[in-house]
């Protein structure tokens, strides 16, 4: 077996965060590969025609404050902050927005610059409601962080008294004060750009201008994804996530309440950086010590949900596959499209409906782990559901509403209570007076402490599909995937490209497994099949592969496609450690991949806690009456599913 890994210039691009928006420089023959030598605060240095001065003075080490640009967003130039003298010029330019085309000298702090930052910080402030200490950007915010930096200790234009807006919480995800608005625009271009749904727009001009949604409709009552990234990249508390905490301290103090907590990858490997760790440093046992501290009665790991989704996730498939290649029945839908991250499900059913018989029926392992708790851990622990409250440790703002959805209740109670984000848990752990770094580390509590690292890359795009593959390959060959991809690492679906595609040939297969063969009686249908499949991150991607697939791309003969909602996946998911960019989302991809490395168990199909559940509780294996019932979105007779 070979693997193939082909680009789509056509249908791809890098991810709208890989870089900031370029200038286009003049197109002659001259200009291709032209440098310019700038000088700025008397240094030289030598860059491409079109870079702008922000970006040479960051080669230089010179710091020049910025509020409405970020790396992962095309360029505004819309705050002035960044404002700079360039000799010979009679106005102050915006370095975030100046390309370098001719030698220019440059000054970066002179008292006419400063000041005009001084007048520009205190014109904001005169609009800002609120006071730093009871905001949830506390500490964490761009605009209090310059107005020390500028030594802002009077407000000399006036400071509101009071509220001009009702603050918006009508997301279960993402909470909207728009008091704290300084109109930067980073949200508009995260929603419009880089996820490509366009929820929020500048309506009104000068004095009147105002970020609003569609007729100023509440956030809960339009096609918000509840992705989270424009709270990612605000650069103040206008946006936050909806946080439960208050609710999950009250459970923990209540002494009839059992309260459990699951813990995905993707924040035990950014926690750390509210911590004051640098990005890319896990804190996953670390973080089960505190957890118990803070009076969690059991601390669980995702990573169990998550190998138990790949095995449903994966029968599902090869019950398509079946159905589509050897039965003929023109009415299953290909490519299945992956469903664990709630944000891809909210854009698919907003903007391509058509395609929802196309979502794996399997639930995330969140919406798993809740209903697999509230049922076969209920009655193994003999506790009465009722008493039991569900927590879930998630890098993801949608996950709040994931848990929220009407019909994620098939345990007969809701089946996760809660969705903390990676910001929130830490909140509640420095609440409890707790270093997270400087904790012992401990092990994740039995049942479900046994994990793998199949489990583990969900976090890192690319990572659902690496994990089924290992799974199928093995499942259908008979033979180790070792023996197909070094260390098992499946290279092809990793990376940080935009979209991603890879072809797998089954040249050989093996004997069906007891796990799978009240599905299928055997392979011999799959022998000299391509297996071919895609990954996608972030939603303006998301849209590139369907619009391919509708157009009857080459991406509409794959036969599985995994999406994320957010870039990079759930390391950057809405509720991760702000700051982001791409150097961070990459550092918190190698943890993951270094975790991964670690299990001694690296294939979900292996792990001894997904063996027990189904010799125990699921006993019809996946895909059947019962897996239906708790795993999946729909409830499909068992019978169906027989070949």
């Amino acid at each position: 077996m070979t693997d193939k890994n082909i680009k789509l210039k056509e249908e791809s691009r890098a991810p709208v965060s890989s870089s900031v928006q370029k200038f286009a420089a003049p197109q002659n023959e001259k200009a291709i590969g032209a440098t310019i030598t700038v000088t700025i605060d008397d240094k030289q240095i030598k860059v491409p025609m079109g870079t702008t001065i922000l970006e040479a003075a960051k080669k230089l080490n010179i710091h020049i404050p910025t509020l409405c640009y970020h790396e992962d967003l095309c360029v505004a130039g819309v705050c002035r902050i960044c404002a700079v003298e360039v000799e010979g010029q009679r106005t102050l330019q915006a370095s975030c927005a100046y390309p370098i085309t001719a030698p220019i000298t440059v000054r970066t702090h002179t008292r006419k610059v400063r000041q005009a930052r001084r007048h520009i910080l205190d014109l904001l402030l005169s609009k800002h409601y609120g006071e730093c200490y009871a905001c949830a950007r506390n500490n964490n915010c761009e605009l209090q962080a310059l107005a020390k930096e500028y030594g802002v200790d009077f407000f000399r234009f006036g400071h509101p008294d009071k509220p001009r807006f009702e603050v918006d919480r009508s997301s279960y995800s993402v909470v909207r004060d728009m008091d704290k608005c300084i109109l930067c625009r980073r949200c508009v271009r995260t929603c419009i750009d880089l996820q490509e749904v366009g929820v929020l727009e500048v309506a009104g001009r000068s004095e009147a201008s105002k970020v609003e949604t569609f007729v100023d409709k509440p956030l809960g009552e339009v096609v918000c994804i509840n992705c989270g990234q424009c709270i990612n990249r605000c650069p103040t508390g206008a946006l936050r996530a909806n946080d439960p905490a208050d609710e999950v301290w009250a459970a923990i103090d209540d002494p009839a309440k059992h309260v459990v907590i699951q813990t995905a990858p993707s924040p035990r490997a950014g926690i750390g950086e509210c911590f004051g760790l640098e990005p890319g440093q896990p804190l996953t046992f670390q973080m089960n010590t505190a957890l118990r501290l803070c009076g969690f009665d059991k601390v669980f790991d995702t990573n169990f949900s998550a190998d138990l989704t790949i095995i449903e996730e994966g029968t599902e498939l090869l019950i398509r596959l079946y159905k589509a290649l050897v039965q003929k029945d023109k009415s299953v839908a290909l490519p299945q499209f992956t469903s664990c991250s709630p944000g891809w499900v909210k854009f698919l059913e907003h903007f391509y409906p058509e395609y929802i018989p196309n979502l794996s029926s399997a639930k995330s392992p969140q919406q798993m782990f809740g209903a697999v708790i509230k049922t076969y851990y209920a009655k193994l622990m003999k506790i009465d559901p009722k008493d039991i409250v569900t927590v879930a440790l998630m890098p993801c703002s949608a996950k709040k509403f994931e848990c929220n959805r009407p019909e994620m209740c098939d345990s007969g109670f809701k089946d996760i209570d809660y969705g903390l984000t990676t910001r929130e848990l830490a909140q509640m752990i420095s609440e409890a007076g707790i270093n997270l770094p400087a904790m012992e580390k401990s092990d994740f509590d039995d049942p479900f402490g046994t994990a793998t690292g199949s489990g583990v890359i969900f976090g890192a795009t690319g990572g659902v599909m690496e994990a089924a593959l290992r799974t199928v390959i093995e499942l259908v060959t008979g033979k180790k995937v070792e023996n197909f991809f070094d260390h098992a690492d499946i290279i092809p679906v990793r990376g940080m490209e935009g979209i991603r595609y890879a072809e797998i040939p089954i040249k050989e297969v093996g004997p069906v497994p007891d796990l799978v063969k009240h599905v299928v009686k055997d392979w011999k249908w799959l022998k000299g099949a391509t297996l071919k499949v895609a990954v996608a991150h972030g939603t303006a991607n998301a849209k590139r592969v369907m619009e391919n697939i509708k157009a009857g791309g080459k991406l509409s003969e794959c036969h599985f496609i995994e999406f994320m909602a957010c870039p990079g996946g759930c390391i950057g998911g809405g509720g991760q450690p702000i700051p982001t960019s791409p150097a961070i989302r990459a550092a918190r991809a190698r943890a993951i991949y270094a975790e991964d490395t670690a299990y001694e168990v690296r294939k979900s199909h292996e792990n001894p806690a997904i063996e027990r559940i189904y010799n125990e509780f699921l006993k019809e294996g996946p895909c059947s009456h019962l897996a239906h019932k708790l795993l999946h979105t729909h409830y499909t007779p068992r019978g169906k599913y027989i070949v």
